[in-house]
């Protein structure tokens, strides 16, 4: 599956209304370790089945970011039903993201 944008005005449908779990990627442009994780969160996005992947720039969304207490970047939280079921944050290798999402 495609990796989507998450913002404000589709939070609603990509995240409340979801059947399946999503993991956001919080992110910047700026951010060094956010330009290593991106890739492998978005190789990911598209080899895992059953998880929606998005990203969120916490620059462009600074609403969204703040909803969900991100203080550092980058940061994985994982939604189940609507609701934050976990949460990774900074750079990890490929493996421990690969787990993150499956878990």
């Amino acid at each position: 599956m495609a990796v989507g944008k998450l913002t404000a005005a589709n939070f609603d449908t990509e995240i409340l209304k979801s059947t399946q779990p999503v993991v956001v990627d919080f992110w910047a442009t700026w951010c060094g370790p956010c330009q290593m994780l991106g890739p492998i969160v978005e190789q990911l996005g598209t080899e895992l089945s059953g998880i929606k992947v998005m990203k969120c720039n916490v620059d462009e969304e600074g609403e969204l970011a703040a909803k969900f207490g991100i203080e550092s970047i980058p940061a994985l939280l994982k939604f189940k039903n609507g609701q934050v079921a976990a949460k990774s944050i900074g750079f990890k290798p490929k493996e421990a993201i690969k787990a993150f999402m499956e878990g």
